[in-house]
């Protein structure tokens, strides 16, 4: 979700004013996929190293964080959203951590969308913590036994990676799970992406020819008529 910073800048406003706008786009872009049927949608909220940003930011950021758990997890419940929450806490404050738990424990058994929150993630981080958890309880690490160990192991992997902000890189987001998605760039700040930036997107990715290792023959043969199954998951 990039973009925040700039689009606040634009308007001769301080970056948290950015990010504040920022999770009103996310407040829309989860009912649009809703609405549109998508299952999962995972956003990248706080990287490892976005610690590195000026402490004001930074502490901008934890408080923005801890009013959003106060004001958004009702409505998002009520909605049919469940959250979970990805990444290491042990930086995170005891009030954070707390909200965190209770919006999980909350929505846990909500069906109609999973919201993951990537906070204080790093797509090299969850590599490295899945190979450490795997060899702490003794187990060969190979690519099953790695992608289950993921912190994403309860999602299947996007179909779909949407950056905003005009950036045409990943920035260590999904580095494992986004092997085959087809990734999306666009001039969009975060705060501006709305339905039809989303529209958009969906129609991009619907207009792409996923191989998965394969050649165009093959999918083209009778034997690969039957409609593939699909995993409708965007993460932006």
């Amino acid at each position: 979700m990039d973009g925040n910073g700039r689009w606040a800048k634009q308007r001769f406003m301080p970056r948290v004013a950015g990010h504040r706008q920022g999770v009103e786009s996310l407040r829309r872009c989860v009912r649009a996929c809703s609405e549109r049927g998508v299952k999962v949608l995972t956003v990248f909220a706080f990287s490892s190293e976005n610690w590195n940003r000026p402490n004001e930011e930074v502490s901008g950021l934890m408080d923005l964080l801890a009013g959003a758990l106060a004001r958004e997890v009702k409505p998002l419940h009520d909605s049919g959203v469940r959250i979970c929450f990805i990444g290491d806490r042990s930086r995170m404050s005891d009030k954070v951590r707390s909200g965190i738990d209770q919006a999980e424990l909350s929505t846990r058994s909500n069906t109609r969308i999973i919201l993951n929150v990537c906070f204080n993630y790093g797509g090299r981080w969850d590599i490295a913590q899945a190979a450490s958890k795997l060899v702490a309880q003794g187990q060969a690490v190979t690519e099953e036994s790695l992608a289950g160990a993921m912190a994403l192991a309860h999602v299947p992997d996007p179909d779909l990676v949407i950056r905003t902000g005009g950036e045409y890189r990943i920035s260590n987001f999904l580095l494992w799970q986004s092997a085959y998605s087809e990734l999306h760039f666009t001039d969009a700040l975060w705060p501006d992406f709305d339905e039809t930036s989303l529209d958009q997107a969906i129609a991009d990715f619907a207009g792409r020819e996923r191989r998965f290792g394969k050649t165009s023959e093959q999918l083209s043969s009778p034997a690969q008529q039957h409609p593939p199954a699909l995993n409708t998951q965007a993460a932006a």
